[in-house]
């Protein structure tokens, strides 16, 4: 991937929800669910593109996500990769335009005390808030984080890797709706292998329609704590 000029970071602010949830000032919209991050990435991300199973056995598995956050969807991805045992390597690619400093991260990640190994590897490697990608390796090199820091519509078109599953996590559609857009969504499905899923927990209309139109077959699954439905797809 090419280096990216663009203009500088605007960092993640802490702050939560009165019951504690982290919140995002900037987009007036939560990190995850109230009923805890670490569950919503395990039932929507990883159960909605059927991991571990699809990786089994794979020689390279390629992962995209929209909003890389607290880090949690990479954290327990990278737990389910470990316990799995899988001699493959991973390949997780996450954009974020607004990342958290490495002490504001860290603060937020204290509380998932099962992940704290993984976090505390994360937080070793945590790249300076600077724009364009940042590769971290992780695992003796079987794992690795590129994060994209910067605006998805100017990083995602200059990725030349081939994802097999697709993580769409990015703040609610009617908060963010340039991370949801038609065309942001298709740059993101030409990066797809052709027998790639993905994963949401929106359900929004105009999601549905974009995702469609860019050749995706979808289906409902049940969400996650208060949501009723959540989306999977297919290529």
């Amino acid at each position: 991937m090419s280096g990216v000029m663009s203009s500088p970071l605007v960092p993640a602010e802490l702050a939560a929800t009165g019951d504690g949830t982290p919140y995002s000032t900037l987009y007036d919209d939560v990190y995850h669910s109230a009923h805890g991050g670490l569950a919503q990435a395990r039932h929507v991300f990883l159960g909605g593109n059927d991991l571990p199973l699809r990786w089994m056995g794979a020689d390279n598995f390629v992962i995209g996500e929209t909003g890389f956050g607290l880090g949690l969807n990479f954290l327990a991805t990278w737990q389910a990769w470990h316990e799995s045992k899988t001699s493959g390597q991973l390949h997780y690619v996450s954009v974020e335009k607004h990342p958290f400093r490495r002490d504001d991260l860290a603060e937020l990640l204290a509380p998932h005390t099962e992940l704290a190994a993984l976090a505390d590897e994360l937080l070793k490697q945590w790249p300076p808030l600077t724009p364009g990608p940042h590769r971290l390796n992780f695992d003796c090199d079987k794992v690795t984080l590129t994060l994209l820091l910067g605006d998805a519509q100017t990083m995602l078109p200059q990725l030349a890797t081939k994802v097999d599953a697709v993580y769409l996590d990015g703040f609610a559609p009617s908060k963010n709706p340039d991370l949801w857009s038609p065309a942001l969504l298709a740059t993101l499905t030409r990066l797809c292998n052709s027998q790639a899923t993905l994963a949401t927990w929106s359900v929004a209309g105009n999601v549905r329609r974009a995702l469609e139109q860019a050749g995706w077959r979808l289906t409902r699954r049940p969400g996650f704590g208060g949501k009723r439905e959540m989306l999977v797809g297919c290529l």
